[in-house]
């Protein structure tokens, strides 16, 4: 589309967003609603972590009887999963058709699922599955409010503000992460509907917000969809992140699943598809993932970073969940069916120095660079988990909370500055892709560090839990062979009636052997005493190995944060075009075009125009030289329609148009610019325009 064709069509659109986004409050509106987005969709992530045993009791499904291990794990997982693999897809799609028109499309679907979610009415498997697959949708909305808010925050801030801007954005999502785990638990008891219901009205807002407030300020790159690099994304992504999911889950008498011969193909498939996928993205014209963007050192070593720190924070949130709702929660007078919510609020510290830190590094970074603060920030979260292996299982709680305020400090130090370094990093049209690449690395570590963390923790309580269970349970008086049978069990059944907040001998054992038990027995077995005792000693093993490999991941993330380099902020160049296009359209007048060409293009240049700077001044009179007209919009069209620099008049007409290539001339449909005085003594061009008196 050339830009006379364009013009005629967008001059009231584009007037009006330049009227909008000129004002100053402009970019934290934008903060605002991005931030509203993501924290709801972050929220939505973790907020069925402790709202699953009211949720299940909904449906009428029990998440422990064999065979219902998957549907727990798919409506946890499925969510993290479709995020991690459209992430990229829809930035994309946002560089080339506008990033505020899929988020707003974002909040829409999000919303809609939120209500398919609410009004589920089926039961048992039924009904679990109607959850995951809305759930499913729901995270496809979720992916086109997170693929595209970072690269709208970046369009709409200046460098030197956009790194406090991204740090509120980020530590709002990761804190959302937190605040999920305490409003499920909240609203989970008094009707498991809600939890799904409570993302409604706050959809329907932000939704009709972001379309009466949000404009597409960026900058459009036209091109075809790479279908064959979504294809082979999906396909390779998905397989690997449903191998890890069924990896954990026991197979034949194994604790774990890495030996199912499904999950083996999985993963290796995966893995291969992952490198055709490479490879392709390698031949075609308009590449879905943009390899070239892995030559920016900033780029790649934040990325990198990324990855390394949520798999050290990832499987974190689950397994704190497990240590509180277990052992520690019951030992200190909790009943098992109230520890999730207390876990939620026992770790609100982790959040907190998320809030403190995150806003602090961000405003720093714009300042400073991200690498001192990134780089300090996972050292800071490296130290706090050789801390957690220093505390004993049944701890005082001001020490955990201290070094869960550590973690939280560390993780934001991290965050905030980090993703400001990836997106100043990035070209003003490729912010979509590249963002949504960030949050592919960021999600998808989400999984690996579930997978990794859960495998672990089964490794650690596989060597020691079944002996411990089996003789605890004779020397209570169970038969040898129902305490065989539970110590038997896979430890994962163990861990997630803990998740679950569920009375895990009382649950496992069953009640048919507990009533040949006497009544003392059976209620020292069930009660808030024995299971924590017992298991402390096999959890303690696995605790140990799951933050061992966060110190590790933690510090290399350190290292690859401080290999960035300095401070860096991509300049993008003004592209070699042949028009311009100069927009002039004020209340009671028809629009007027001006076209504005290069000099030295083959165009006929009356003079330049553009100062040295780019910059344009002008004044702008009604049907006569001495009628000057305030506020009216001015704006620049390039050749792709795309809107390159926006003003409005003030009170005698006049404007100060930036941001437009050095060398602009008129073409055609201008007077030829008065000399006028330039500002520290140089010239700049004044040219004077003209509108008719039609009202349009």
């Amino acid at each position: 589309m050339t830009a006379t064709s364009a013009a005629p069509r967008t001059a009231r659109r584009q007037a009006r967003a330049a009227a909008a986004t000129a004002r100053p409050h402009y970019k934290w509106i934008v903060l605002s609603n991005t931030t509203l987005g993501v924290l709801m969709a972050t929220i939505n992530g973790s907020i069925l972590l402790i709202a699953l045993p009211d949720i299940f009791r909904g449906v009428g499904v029990d998440p422990l009887q064999s065979g219902n291990a998957s549907l727990l794990l798919w409506l946890i997982m499925g969510y993290l999963v479709v995020t991690a693999v459209l992430v990229v897809s829809f930035g994309r799609l946002g560089d080339m058709f506008g990033r505020v028109r899929m988020y707003n499309g974002g909040f829409a679907v999000f919303s809609a699922f939120s209500v398919l979610l609410s009004v589920t009415w089926m039961q048992g498997t039924a009904g679990a599955l109607w959850l995951i697959l809305m759930r499913i949708g729901q995270g496809v909305g979720g992916a086109m409010l997170m693929a595209n808010s970072n690269a709208i925050i970046t369009d709409a801030f200046p460098a030197d503000q956009r790194g406090l801007a991204l740090g509120l954005n980020q530590v709002a999502g990761i804190a959302g992460s937190f605040v999920g785990l305490v409003l499920g638990g909240l609203l989970a008891p008094v009707e498991w509907h809600l939890v799904f219901l409570v993302s409604v009205p706050f959809g329907v807002f932000g939704t009709f917000w972001a379309y009466r407030k949000l404009y597409d300020t960026g900058i459009r790159r036209p091109a075809r969809l790479d279908w064959w690099g979504n294809l082979t994304f999906a396909v390779g992504l998905v397989s690997v992140m449903v191998g890890i999911t069924y990896g954990i889950q026991p197979y034949r008498g194994h604790a774990m699943g890495w030996t199912n011969p499904w999950v083996l193909a999985a993963l290796t498939g995966g893995v291969v598809v992952l490198v055709v996928f490479g490879v392709v993205e390698t031949r075609v014209a308009e590449p879905m993932f943009r390899m070239s963007l892995f030559r920016i050192r900033a780029f790649t070593a934040g990325n990198l970073a990324s990855l390394l720190s949520g798999m050290g924070r990832g499987g974190l949130m689950f397994i704190l969940i497990i240590w509180l709702q277990g052992i520690w929660l019951p030992r200190h007078g909790y009943v098992f069916t109230r520890t999730p919510l207390w876990a939620g609020i026992y770790m609100l510290p982790l959040t907190v120095g998320f809030l403190i830190a995150g806003p602090v590094s961000g405003w720093l970074s714009d300042r400073f660079g991200a690498r001192p603060f990134a780089t300090g920030g996972m050292v800071v979260a490296a130290g706090s988990f050789v801390l957690l292996t220093l505390l004993p299982v049944d701890f005082h709680y001001w020490a955990f909370a201290a070094i869960l305020l550590l973690n939280g400090i560390g993780m934001g130090l991290f965050a905030s500055p980090n993703r400001a370094g990836i997106m100043n990093s990035l070209p003003a049209d490729q912010r979509g892709v590249g963002g949504g690449m960030s949050t592919t690395f960021q999600n998808s570590a989400m999984v690996l560090s579930i997978g990794v963390f859960f495998s672990l923790m089964i490794l650690g309580l596989a060597s020691a839990l079944p002996h411990a269970l089996s003789s605890g349970l004779v020397a209570q008086g169970v038969p040898a062979a129902d305490a065989d049978r539970l110590a038997a069990l896979p430890p994962v059944s163990v861990l997630f009636a803990s998740l679950l907040g569920y009375n895990p001998v009382q649950t496992l054992l069953g009640p048919g052997v507990l009533a040949q038990l006497p009544a003392d027995h059976a209620a020292y077995l069930t009660g808030r005493s024995f299971f924590p005792a017992l298991i402390s000693g096999p959890f303690a093993q696995g605790l140990d190995i799951s933050f061992v490999f966060a110190v590790a991941a933690c510090l290399v993330a350190a290292v690859a944060s401080w290999l960035r380099g300095g401070k860096y902020v991509h300049t993008d160049r003004p592209p070699a075009v042949d028009v311009y296009t100069v927009i002039v359209t004020a209340r009671g007048y028809r629009s007027a075009a001006y076209r504005m060409a290069a000099n030295g293009n083959g165009h006929a240049a009356t003079a330049t125009t553009a100062r040295a700077d780019g910059q344009l001044t002008g004044v702008v009179f009604g049907p006569s030289p001495d009628s000057p007209l305030p506020g009216a919009a001015v704006l620049a069209v390039d050749p792709t329609g795309a809107l390159a620099a926006h003003t409005t008049t003030d009170r005698d007409g006049r404007f100060r148009l930036p941001g437009l290539p050095r060398g602009l001339a008129t073409a055609t449909g201008a007077e030829p610019p008065s000399a006028a005085p330039g500002t520290h003594g140089r010239a700049a061009a004044t040219l004077h325009l003209t509108l008719d008196g039609t009202s349009s």
